[in-house]
């Protein structure tokens, strides 16, 4: 527990312009589930996690995320549809509201930080309304030890106001919520939206500007765990695709499950503190690591709970994005500290929904690019109101909406790296065979896992690899535990008109999405586009 001298020392509201407010500073866990359950925010689950609900707001808002368009971003930020300019007068204008409501209230305080490896710490304050979103910081943050807080220097500080609403025709925002990032004042300040991803997000989005800019660093949105030989694996992927789910392996250790960085020492490391997994579908046996870290500390977020405080995991009545946060020492099997040494192989993982990609292929450095850059997955019926076919969707750098810079920016530095250290990258389909969805099966996960470990351990060096012959991806045509058809995904077609029908027309989005980064591309990259 931080003593009252320590607390008055590191944290004073007068330095953010807010009056008169009862200041929680660094309350563990236990506390801050307590007033959560006791302001009515939350109850206690039967596996002792606190629930809560996020309110209007289950997921992100990427169009109402924004960047404060100065001196230091105006001509490095990719602007656009994702990242959105912001007025540096209207930030201020809404800073000063934001702290004007919070002033006079209970706000809970928490320093912390991002950056497992001590070169890149970056250390950050975050100053919450609610309780539970301070443990949301407590979980996903690096944790300082309490001798550290007494010469805490604040890098960046997050404000988070879910109560405030914001008047579009008056502050400069599209509608009442807002994320909106200032890179001259190192604030992130968000407000009208109680989703907690958003804090983490902003803090990834400022990394991400940061570490190559400044640092010749390489942020990514993946996975990460460690083999018993000390080799590195990373996975990439959208929401859906697996990404938590196969890094969480009992036979290698956890450097993180979301966000890395890749420094120019070859070197690995976590941003994050902890997990943030979505729990649809959640089941002990198919996930034991993630079933089991939902205990004591751990925050779940939109879940249905029944009489008697179990979680109905399959319950998508008030969303899909059914999350848990927890901080990562609640897995048994983690890397200590969270960094590892330069990958050996690379995994993009794709839920094709078209049932037309390979389980797994081979990528050149130019192919890895173009996927990389590309960011595809697929949209399946019930996922977003008005999808009911699938649909192709591709998120650039796979989180394009975290990345502030021109997305071949961050896929040369891969390429980069890939030539430079030998790193193998795969392309994995955790989506349909047999069909597309409607007609096909989903990939199974045993399949799935048996073909990242044929991989991990070499077993797919040696054997022969066939040219897909719309991709141009390398496809391997045996592997340890998986049939031989499966690996072939027009083979599992009884209507091999169907499925080449369905490969152009996917082969078709594929192009069409990468015409708005031609312009930047080199020839390598663009080489590495289907025929």
């Amino acid at each position: 527990m931080i003593n009252n001298t320590l607390k008055t020392k590191m944290f004073s509201t007068d330095d953010y312009g807010i009056e008169n407010a009862k200041v929680n500073y660094q309350l563990p866990p236990e506390e801050l589930k307590r007033i959560a359950i006791a302001n009515g925010q939350g109850v206690e689950a039967s596996s002792k996690a606190l629930a809560i609900n996020t309110g209007e707001f289950t997921g992100r808002a990427p169009k109402d995320r924004f960047i404060v368009k100065d001196e230091i971003t105006a001509d490095k930020v990719w602007w656009g549809a994702v990242n959105i300019p912001f007025e540096s007068a209207d930030f201020d204008k809404l800073y000063d509201k934001v702290t004007t409501y919070l002033s006079g209230k209970e706000i809970f305080v928490r320093d912390c930080y991002a950056c497992a490896a001590e070169d890149y710490r970056a250390n950050i304050r975050v100053i919450t309304e609610y309780a539970w979103s301070n443990l949301f910081a407590y979980n996903m943050f690096l944790r300082p030890e309490e001798g550290e807080l007494e010469n805490f220097e604040v890098e960046w500080t997050v404000i988070n106001a879910p109560g405030f609403f914001a008047d579009p025709e008056t502050d400069g925002t599209r509608q009442g919520n807002f994320s909106i990032l200032n890179f001259s004042k190192k604030i992130i300040l968000i407000g009208g939206t109680g989703y907690t991803g958003e804090i983490k997000k902003g803090i990834f989005s400022a990394l991400n500007f940061e570490l190559p800019v400044f640092k010749n660093t390489l942020p990514m949105h993946c996975s990460a765990n460690v083999g018993e030989d000390g080799a590195t694996a990373l996975f990439f992927g959208l929401s859906g695709t697996g990404k938590t789910t196969l890094s969480a392996d009992p036979n290698r250790k956890l450097i993180g499950d979301d966000e890395h960085g890749w420094t120019a020492k070859n070197e690995v490391f976590n941003f994050e503190g902890g997990c943030y997994a979505k729990v649809i579908n959640l089941s002990q046996e198919n996930e034991p690591d993630i079933y089991g870290a939902i205990k004591e500390g751990a925050l779940l977020e939109n879940v249905i709970l029944d009489a008697d405080g179990n979680v109905d995991f399959e319950d998508a009545s008030i969303t899909q994005n059914t999350r848990v946060s927890y901080p990562i020492f609640h897995i048994n099997n983690i890397q200590r500290p969270s960094a590892g040494r330069n990958p050996e192989n690379i995994f993009f993982l794709t839920a094709d929904a078209f049932g037309v990609l390979p389980p797994i292929s081979r990528l050149s450095p130019g192919q890895a690019a173009y996927h990389f850059i590309s960011g595809y997955t697929a949209k399946v019926a019930g996922t977003e109101a008005g999808v009911n076919e699938p649909e192709p969707s591709f998120s650039a750098c796979f989180g394009a909406p975290f990345m502030p810079l021109h997305p071949t920016v961050y896929a040369d530095m891969l390429s980069a790296k890939m030539k430079e250290t030998g790193t193998r990258v795969w392309l994995v389909n955790t989506g349909w065979t047999g069909g597309a969805y409607g007609t096909g099966t989903r990939m199974k996960l045993k399949y799935t896992r048996a073909m990242i470990n044929a991989a991990l351990r070499g077993d797919l060096k040696d054997v022969e690899y066939q040219k897909h012959p719309v991709f141009g991806l390398e496809v391997p045509q045996s592997c340890p535990d998986v049939p031989s058809e499966v690996l072939n995904p027009r083979n599992t077609w009884e209507d091999k008109e169907a499925y080449d029908q369905k490969l152009e027309s996917l082969s078709e989005a594929f192009k069409e999405n990468f015409s708005k980064f031609e312009a930047n591309a080199n020839e390598e990259i663009l080489a590495g586009a289907p025929k």
